[in-house]
């Protein structure tokens, strides 16, 4: 009973909701760990009948234990969201769902890395990889994330389709909506570099980067060598792919770039989620002056 509602819930994640595949595992991932809580919890088997008879004491408990397992705020509150969600499907349009306070979190700042430190890192990433066709493949699609602000998977969902680079991009971004971005000549050149070295034929409507033996790339694969890279270079753990499209929000920003531009080429569906940056900008200037100035 459980898997079905959990698979009904996956669907409407995906159809209704339109939640990237990656939200979705982490949802999923989530119910069932509650679903599994709550067997042991309240004993017997978990049904839509015990899931909408839930109290906010059983949410507690829930986030209690999985204190006890480290879980840190900022992971319980996105875990406690989830969770709601997954209660109001369970019940329905009318549901009636237990109400608690999430645990305070303190909103932090993404730090970006210099282009300086974003370059050496693509560069390393580059040299190290075991073949030369990935190393230009890596290479190619950090500079996309760098050079054109994209999240790891839309890079990851470009087709062939989008060869040969223009001057432009279309990218479809989070809940199926599209921008276009600018493609500088040095990332249009890296990723026309990938494709001709790549072995495998890369079709119209196939993945534009792929893996080892052909088929699509891994965000992990990508993560995996972006974090060996960082070590050698002595970089800080924030230096993440992702770390690569706030540290091109910022420098466009510091460039004079307004917010409202600023938003379309991040795909930001709100104003709000874009002036967190100006945040970033000043923590930036703040920490040059400090280094700069003889009485910081």
């Amino acid at each position: 009973m459980t898997d079905a509602l959990i698979r009904d819930w996956d669907a409407h994640l995906a159809h209704e909701k339109r939640r990237s595949e990656h939200t979705r595992r982490a949802y999923i991932a989530t119910a069932e760990r509650f679903c599994g809580f709550l067997s042991r919890h309240r004993g017997g088997a978990v049904d839509a009948r015990m899931l909408k008879a839930l109290t906010s004491n059983d949410l507690r408990a829930y986030l209690a234990d999985r204190r006890a397992e480290g879980l840190g705020n900022a992971s319980a509150a996105r875990e406690l969201s989830a969770l709601r969600g997954f209660l109001r499907f369970i019940g329905g349009t009318n549901a009636s769902v237990p109400q608690m306070r999430g645990p305070r979190v303190k909103k932090g700042l993404p730090r970006p890395v210099s282009p300086a430190e974003a370059l050496q890192l693509a560069h390393d990433v580059e040299d190290n990889a075991r073949e030369g066709w990935v190393g230009a493949r890596d290479f190619a699609l950090l500079l996309l994330l760098y050079g054109a602000g994209l999240r790891i998977g839309e890079a990851l969902s470009l087709t062939g389709a989008v060869m040969p680079l223009g001057d432009t991009l279309r990218v479809i971004g989070k809940r199926n909506k599209a921008r276009v971005v600018p493609i500088l000549p040095a990332v249009a050149a890296a990723v026309s570099g990938y494709v001709v070295a790549c072995p495998w034929p890369i079709a119209k409507d196939a993945p534009l980067f792929l893996g080892a033996r052909g088929g699509p790339l891994q965000p992990g694969v990508v993560r995996a060598s972006v974090r060996s890279a960082r070590r050698a270079l002595g970089l800080p753990e924030r230096t993440t792919p992702h770390a690569l499209r706030h540290s091109f929000a910022t420098h466009l920003l510091a460039g004079g770039v307004d917010l409202r531009s600023l938003q379309e080429l991040l795909g930001h569906a709100s104003l709000a989620s874009t002036q967190v940056y100006t945040a970033v900008d000043a923590a930036h200037l703040l920490d040059i002056y400090r280094s700069a100035h003889p009485r910081a």
